[in-house]
């Protein structure tokens, strides 16, 4: 399988059609949208449908820039997925999610991120390949050290500690855009606005 995950595109139109463009010439069966697709809630149009009239499978979760409920509304408009403590199968990978942060305009605590995922992962337990997939990365990480402002989550890296998913997909630190890293078995992956193509 081949995925293009991408965060933070804050409302960028331009951005999100280069992004399409891309998932459309690198062949991906799904694209993931890993959070802040909005700034601060505005500019909500022309973010999922550029990908969506490409023909792509789009899963998607909210940032902290806006609401699960926005997430929720974009997700039935364009008739794709909000992973929000959900879980998706595709083929032999499931993939369970969290949007939102312990930080920011829409903030969730430690425990219901945590929560969030744990819901989701109880569903693809069993598959061979687990992805997880966040907004806000794990705390106790190098991602963390790339600003002062933007704590790692608690919740997330307890996640990884009991699920041991295969890699976590995030943003949120624009800083950290691109680096990636293990925390025990897990690869972490920031995706950042560039994007990052993943193949399994």
């Amino acid at each position: 399988m081949k995925i293009l995950a991408a965060g933070d595109i804050h409302g960028d139109t331009g951005q999100a059609n280069k992004l399409a463009d891309r998932a459309e010439k690198e062949n991906v069966d799904l694209v993931i949208l890993c959070g802040d697709l909005t700034f601060a809630e505005q500019s909500t149009e022309g973010i999922v449908g550029p990908f969506v009239k490409k023909g792509k499978k789009v899963i998607l979760i909210p940032g902290n820039h806006e609401t699960i409920a926005t997430a929720d509304f974009l997700a039935e408009l364009y008739d794709v997925t909000n992973l929000h403590g959900y879980s998706i199968k595709c083929g032999d990978i499931g993939l369970f999610g969290c949007g939102g942060a312990n930080i920011g305009l829409f903030q969730l605590s430690e425990s219901e991120i945590f929560n969030a995922l744990k819901k989701g992962f109880e569903n693809i337990k069993n598959y061979k390949k687990k992805i997880m997939v966040t907004h806000v990365h794990p705390s106790e990480t190098v991602m963390e050290k790339f600003t002062q402002f933007f704590p790692g989550s608690k919740g997330v890296k307890k996640a990884i500690d009991e699920f041991q998913p295969d890699i976590l997909l995030c943003s949120h630190v624009h800083e950290a855009a691109g680096i990636e890293e293990k925390v025990g078995k897990t690869k972490v992956i920031n995706v950042g606005k560039a994007g990052k193509i993943i193949e399994i």
